[in-house]
């Protein structure tokens, strides 16, 4: 009974994955052209992030790393 049950969960949550384009509701427009753009972006257009959304790295840091230098401060307690 419990595999069943959990088969059927599962099912139920891959179903929610399911997408079939965006389009508004029926009866509903798109929202209105952002200030300053001259049309409607399409609905593809609103969901695609943007680089300041979605950065890209832009250092890497294993290549930049250097070995420390010795600290003449670091005593030990006493």
């Amino acid at each position: 009974m419990k595999p069943a049950l959990t088969l059927s969960a599962l099912l139920l949550l891959t179903a929610c994955g399911a997408n079939k384009g965006v389009v508004p509701k029926p009866g509903q427009a798109l929202p209105v052209a952002p200030y300053g753009a001259t049309a409607t972006p399409s609905p593809a257009q609103l969901i695609t992030p943007t680089t300041q959304q979605r950065p890209q790295r832009s250092d890497e840091l294993l290549k930049s790393s250097q070995e420390r230098r010795s600290d003449e401060f670091d005593l030990p307690p006493n």
